[in-house]
C-alpha cells in the first residue's frame, strides 16, 4: 500500500537516492516482514514541468524559494497564479492545488511573504478560490531551525474546498531537536480580495490585529501616495560627488534615516553626500517636504516602520534633493489637497500602534508600497485631531497615547 499510495519528486539526483534510502530505513521492519524491498517511490525531475503525476490526498513540502525567471510557455501555464515577478514556493503552492484531490490537503513550509505582498496577490485569491485555510503556524525563531533562512516562515495547512471558515493560527517555538511548543493565538478570517492578510503573530495582538479590519482608512484618504526614491545610484556613478558645486543637490541615503529622525549623513561604503544633475534630469528631484521611510526591516528589529519628516527648509536650502530608492517616499501632490502635513504623517507612522499594525500585514523584510498603501489608519477627523494635538509641541508619549486609544476604540 505505501508503494501504491506515496510519491515524491526531486530534481537533484542524490537527494532523490537519499529520500529512498532514508523512507525504506524508516519502515525497514515492514520491509523484513514483507521479505521484499521498497520500490522506489521517488522521481528525478523538476516537479514544475512533470505531468501526469497523478492526484493525491495529501500533497506537503518545502518548496524552493526566491524569484525565477519564467519561459513564455511556464508563464501562461502558471499564469493564474502570477502577478509581476514569479517566486519558486509561489508556482509549487500553484503546482500542490492541480495535485490534490478534492477535500485533499495541501501542507507547506514557506516564507511569510505570500500573506502580504503585492506579486502574491493573484496566488491569494487563487488560494481562496479553491481552498480553505485550515492553520497557519508560524515560526517563533529561525536560528537553529533553519540554515541561512532570512526570511520569516511558516506552516500553512490548506484543504481543497470551499467553506467560510476561519483559519486557525498558532505559533510553534522550536524546544531543542524534534521538539516544540505550539502556542494557539486564535481565530482570523481570510479575505477573498487577494489583499493582504492581516494575522496576528501572538496571542497579545489577536484582538488588536483582528479589529484592523474596521478601520478603513488609507493614505490615499489623506490625499498621501507611496512610491521608492526616485534615484538608482549604480545606474547614474558618473554623477555621483563628494563636494557640493554648481548643478548638485543632497544625495539622501536610507542612512539618513533614523529612528531619532532625518540627519543628512552619507559615510557608509560608497556612499558620496551629492550628485549632479543634469537638465533632463527634473524628475528625480524632490523640492516638497515628504516622508522618507526605511524600505527594509526585519521583525527582530525594535521597529518594522522608520520614517523621517525629510523638512522643507532642508529642501530649500538647497533647492531640492534626490532621494534613493532604498527608501521610500510618502508624498502628497500639493499641500492643498492633503488632509493633513507631512509632520503628522510622519509622527503617526512612528507610533507604536502603527508599526504594530504594519507588523499584521508585513510578511517579508521588505516595506513596500503595496503593504504601505494598504495599512489600517484611525479616520481622517482623527487624525485632523492628531495634528492639533501635535501643534500644541506635545510630547512624544502624548502622541503615542492618543494614537493608541484611536486604535483601542475599534477593540472595544
Amino acid at each position: 500500500r505505501i508503494g501504491q499510495r506515496l510519491r515524491g519528486i526531486e530534481i537533484d539526483p542524490f537527494a532523490a537516492w537519499m529520500n529512498s534510502v532514508i523512507l525504506e530505513a524508516s519502515i525497514l521492519p515492514l520491509c523484513v516482514e514483507a521479505k521484499r524491498r521498497l520500490p522506489n517511490l521517488i522521481t528525478v525531475g523538476d516537479a514544475l514541468n512533470v505531468s501526469d503525476m497523478g492526484s493525491f490526498d495529501l500533497v506537503i513540502g518545502n518548496p524552493p524559494y526566491g524569484r525565477t525567471k519564467l519561459s513564455p510557455e511556464m508563464r501562461d501555464t502558471y499564469s493564474r497564479s502570477l502577478y509581476g515577478h514569479a517566486n519558486l514556493y509561489g508556482l509549487f503552492t500553484d503546482l500542490a492545488l492541480r495535485l490534490a484531490t478534492d477535500n485533499g490537503v495541501v501542507a507547506y513550509l514557506t516564507p511569510t511573504s505570500f500573506l502580504g505582498g503585492q506579486y502574491f496577490k493573484s496566488l491569494r485569491e487563487l488560494l481562496t478560490a479553491e481552498t480553505t485555510v485550515k492553520g497557519i503556524d508560524f515560526i517563533s525563531d529561525r536560528n537553529g531551525v533553519f540554515d541561512d533562512v532570512l526570511q520569516e516562515t511558516l506552516l500553512t495547512a490548506y484543504k481543497k474546498e470551499k467553506s467560510n471558515q476561519s483559519a486557525n493560527i498558532s505559533l510553534v517555538m522550536p524546544q531543542g531537536l524534534n521538539s516544540a511548543k505550539v502556542e494557539k493565538i486564535g481565530k482570523v478570517k481570510i479575505p477573498k480580495s487577494g489583499e493582504p492578510w492581516v494575522i496576528p503573530r501572538s496571542t497579545v495582538d489577536a484582538k488588536f490585529i483582528a479589529n484592523l479590519a474596521k478601520m478603513p482608512t488609507r493614505l490615499i484618504d489623506l490625499g498621501y501616495a507611496v512610491s521608492t526614491g526616485q534615484l538608482v545610484w549604480n545606474r547614474h556613478k558618473d554623477q555621483l560627488r563628494s563636494m557640493p558645486s554648481k548643478n548638485t543637490l543632497p544625495l539622501i541615503w536610507a542612512e539618513s534615516v533614523t529612528s531619532e529622525g532625518f540627519k543628512f549623513s552619507a559615510t557608509r561604503r560608497n556612499h558620496v553626500p551629492y550628485i549632479a544633475l543634469s537638465a533632463k534630469q527634473p524628475h528625480l528631484v524632490t523640492r516638497h517636504a515628504c516622508v522618507v521611510l526605511q524600505r527594509t526591516t526585519a521583525k527582530e528589529q525594535a521597529r518594522r516602520l522608520i520614517p523621517a519628516l525629510l523638512p522643507q527648509d532642508f529642501l530649500d536650502g538647497y533647492g531640492g534633493a534626490v532621494v534613493e530608492n532604498h527608501l521610500n517616499m510618502i508624498y502628497c501632490e500639493g499641500l492643498d489637497i492633503a488632509a493633513v502635513s507631512p509632520k503628522t504623517v510622519c509622527a503617526l507612522l512612528s507610533t507604536e500602534a502603527v508599526d504594530r499594525a504594519f507588523r499584521g500585514i508585513s510578511g517579508s523584510v521588505a516595506v513596500s508600497a503595496y503593504e504601505l498603501n494598504a495599512l489600517p489608519l484611525p479616520t481622517v477627523d482623527q487624525i485632523c485631531e492628531l495634528e492639533q494635538l501635535i501643534s500644541t509641541g506635545c510630547p512624544k508619549a502624548t502622541i503615542e497615547r492618543k494614537v493608541s486609544e484611536f486604535y483601542e476604540e475599534k477593540t472595544k
